[in-house]
């Protein structure tokens, strides 16, 4: 049989299996609306790949808060607005707590972790990590020390360019990696150590290519896609040299392992391996280890050090701002070192904090939901197992919550008195079952970094540089690459 007619085989198979999955769901009543799909390739032909939530941002305009979308021959549920995020997330946190199968990472990590995990697995996997993320000083002053002190390397880093132009990225990305590692591994690593370089640049090109429209395909059709070259295999690739490395060091510490001295989270993941119990057996097994390594330092990475950079480059873009966080700083902390007991007396960078988040908008369409069981969600029909998306945007952007949802403005957090105020439509790191597990960790961590480098530096563009504030490509929202001048102030 010739290239030419398994081609053609594929594609009426494809056919076929598109009108049956089309016929089947449409014996289903009343579904979320959405728009008409073509055979085989869904709706892909009106998405924007690069920045999906922008596509479902119009569609919803046209669709309602509640739609459907097709990528190939898999139906999605797209949901909007923070009101019906909430419904669904917290009203209805259970049929809501499930992932779906998504190809891509179920052959790169089979499922394993904490992320995309399901059913018990996910349950103990998560218990696990949060037990284990409070015992080594998750929210305590343990890890506020090792906060504070990563941030003093930090400074002495940025020091050091003189106030001449550099690029933050990498300098900013080990910092906040470190704090994780030190939770991983009891362990820091130099800046400059081929190490901890190359693993960043791991999980920093993996976000980027997770954009890809090689991804897509894989998603769609990966038993055609993974047979092709192209984005996939870069991300297979770097996940087995990232898994390598857990492996080799878990190795390591399984030998030196004290049961009545557990120095960090893969010590306490090793030491129930040694308890025996059947449940351990069953869920603490080295493929579930390696997979929450990977989750928790690509998680604990990527997205505080982004919310840092956008920091950064909004304060260079809005000096007015900067020099009001300047006063309160010189006010409330003066020379001395920043901590957390600082924040609830700096209202105004407290609210300059959130607006950041807010406005970088960092996990537009955050991780895919999937449903435990059929579903009727504000009147319609969602069929169990279905892939529902939440568009953290749209909350972030829901203009009955926020009163200039386009700008950075942030007087969003402020109330007439200049006190800071709460508002329920700020869910960056997600709510409900399957809310980020570091929450509280990356709070800390932003409020500690940002404070002290605005505490020690002005930031300022290089002379001529225009400041750009359109997202970078890549499967999160992340400043577009650029430089900056660190301005010692003391």
């Amino acid at each position: 049989m010739d290239l030419v007619t398994i081609l053609l085989s594929v594609v009426v198979f494809l056919f076929l299996a598109n009108a049956f999955r089309n016929q089947k769901q449409g014996n289903y009543k009343n579904v979320p609306p959405g728009p008409k799909p073509l055979p085989i390739i869904g709706n892909i032909h009106i998405l924007d790949i690069g920045k999906p939530y922008k596509t479902f941002m119009q569609l919803s305009k046209k669709y309602g808060t509640v739609f459907s979308f097709q990528i190939g021959m898999s139906k999605s549920i797209i949901l909007c607005g923070y009101e019906t995020i909430k419904e669904a997330l917290i009203n209805h946190g259970e049929l809501f707590s499930e992932r779906p199968v998504i190809p891509l990472f179920s052959d790169a990590i089979r499922d394993h972790g904490i992320i995309f995990s399901t059913g018990e697995n996910w349950k103990v996997m998560r218990r696990f990590t949060l037990s284990t993320l409070r015992d080594y000083g998750m929210g305590r002053r343990t890890i506020e020390d090792k906060i504070i002190e990563e941030s003093d390397c930090l400074v002495q880093k940025l020091k050091s360019y003189g106030g001449k132009p550099f690029d933050n990225v990498m300098s900013i990305y080990a910092a906040v990696t470190n704090i994780i590692v030190s939770i991983l591994l009891s362990k820091r690593f130099d800046y400059d150590d081929p190490t901890i370089l190359r693993l960043m640049g791991l999980v920093n090109e993996n976000v980027k290519l997770l954009s890809s429209p090689w991804v897509v395909l894989y998603n769609c059709f990966p038993f055609l896609a993974k047979w092709l070259p192209g984005a996939h295999k870069t991300i297979f690739e770097n996940v087995r040299e990232f898994q390598e490395f857990i492996r080799v060091t878990f190795t390591k510490q399984k030998k030196e392992l004290d049961v009545n001295d557990q120095r960090n989270l893969i010590d306490a993941f090793l030491t129930k391996q040694q308890e025996g119990k059947s449940e351990y057996t069953q869920y603490y097994h080295n493929e579930n280890l390696t997979g929450l390594v990977i989750d928790l330092f690509g998680a604990g990475m990527e997205t505080t050090s982004t919310t840092l950079r956008w920091g950064i480059l909004l304060m260079m873009k809005n000096p007015e701002i900067q020099q009001k966080v300047h006063n309160e700083i010189e006010r409330v902390i003066g020379s001395a070192q920043p901590q957390m007991e600082h924040r609830k007396q700096m209202p105004y960078t407290d609210a300059v904090i959130h607006e950041i988040q807010r406005f970088g908008d960092i996990a537009p369409t955050a991780l895919p939901h999937s449903t435990a069981q059929d579903v009727t969600f504000r009147g319609f029909f969602i069929p169990k197992g279905a892939t529902v998306i939440t568009l953290l945007h749209s909350a972030l952007r829901d203009k009955d919550y926020f009163e200039k949802p386009d700008e950075f403005y942030p007087e969003h957090f402020l109330d007439s008195d200049g006190n800071f105020k709460k508002n329920e439509a700020f869910i960056p790191f997600s709510i409900g079952k399957r809310s980020c597990a570091g929450e509280t960790l990356a709070k800390m961590e932003i409020f500690l970094f940002f404070t002290s480098l605005l505490q020690h530096f002005t930031f300022q563009p290089p002379p001529g540089a225009k400041l750009d504030l359109t997202p970078a490509m890549g499967s999160t929202n992340a400043p577009k690459p650029h430089e900056i001048c660190a301005i010692y102030r003391r």
